[in-house]
């Protein structure tokens, strides 16, 4: 069988702000033999856009490094404004594992990525989740805590040299994330409303760092194209915290500020059984058995 390795790297642009810029990342990661873009999002009110990609060990390493070396030839962030957190041109670079594939060897895998930014294009870097050398450095929210504009600083700091390179940013790409994690799903709830103030109570309400769900974090942000309140999450084990508690959570928390849920969205792919456990409970489904129900399942067991 087959090694696989999923990538989703996010880069500090949109097509919405920098069109030329984001088909130039676009046609680097369709350059490389051996990996398959699957899916590009990007917003202009994040200035951010996401990649999913899916191939050999070997050709996800190439290509991680490929875009890399683009968006640090391309991206400027000096100039950079979004409503999204980010500390680099390349901001974060997690590898997934597959098929046939540990998340140790991703954790490898990041190294050798990381050795290699630093070597060719003097990107310093840091190893979160499973790759983080220090406990503190698991969660990326702390790892990107002072982002671009406070890294120069932070580096500073004797608890923060970076894991890959000296204690100082590029100066126009800034500083990186890698790291090897389990799957996680990206899913935004967007409020009926311009007060942001809310969507940050919220946020701090359902995160597991302020006492919430232990698998959510979460922060309030404004869509500023559409004029409403998101609040922005990453589910880092959709069994431990499915969505629906989290959206659940948010519709009754908002109903408090008088507040509806007008649309959410998830940002690249997600794991079907996360959708499957949404459909399983808002249908009330009794003694149902996901594997043996679904006919995609079945399918997918045929083509082993």
């Amino acid at each position: 069988m087959a090694k696989l390795v999923e990538c989703i790297p996010n880069f500090s642009v949109s097509k919405e702000q920098d069109e030329a810029v984001f088909q130039g990342l676009v046609d680097t990661a369709n350059s490389v033999p051996g990996c398959t873009l699957f899916d590009v999002q990007t917003d202009g009110s994040h200035n951010r856009c996401v990649f999913t990609l899916i191939g050999s060990p070997a050709a996800i390493e190439e290509v991680a490094f490929q875009l890399t070396k683009k968006a640090t030839e391309t991206i400027d962030m000096t100039r950079h404004v979004g409503q999204h957190p980010r500390m680099g041109a390349t901001d974060v670079i997690p590898f997934v594992p597959q098929m046939d594939v540990s998340v140790a060897e991703c954790v490898e895998m990041s190294k050798r990525v990381a050795q290699r930014i630093w070597d060719e294009l003097r990107v310093p870097s840091f190893l979160y989740e499973d790759s983080a050398t220090r406990p503190e450095r698991k969660n990326l929210a702390t790892c990107r805590k002072g982002q671009f504009e406070g890294m120069s600083e932070k580096l500073l700091e004797p608890d923060w040299a970076p894991d890959y390179g000296e204690r100082k940013i590029h100066p126009t790409a800034g500083i990186v994330a890698i790291g090897a994690r389990m799957p996680l799903i990206a899913f935004n709830v967007n409020l009926g409303t311009s007060d942001l103030e809310i969507a940050k109570k919220i946020a701090k309400a359902i995160r597991g760092s302020s006492g919430g769900f232990q698998f959510c974090k979460a922060i309030g942000i404004m869509l500023e194209d559409r004029n409403i309140a998101q609040v922005s999450m990453n589910m880092v084990n959709f069994e431990g915290t499915p969505l629906y508690y989290a959206y659940e959570m948010i519709r009754a928390l908002a109903e408090r500020y008088g507040v509806p849920i007008i649309g959410s969205e998830l940002v690249g792919l997600t794991p079907g059984k996360a959708l499957i456990d949404c459909a399983e409970h808002y249908l009330k489904l009794e003694n149902f058995d996901c594997k043996n129900q679904v006919m995609e399942y079945h399918l997918i067991d045929m083509n082993q």
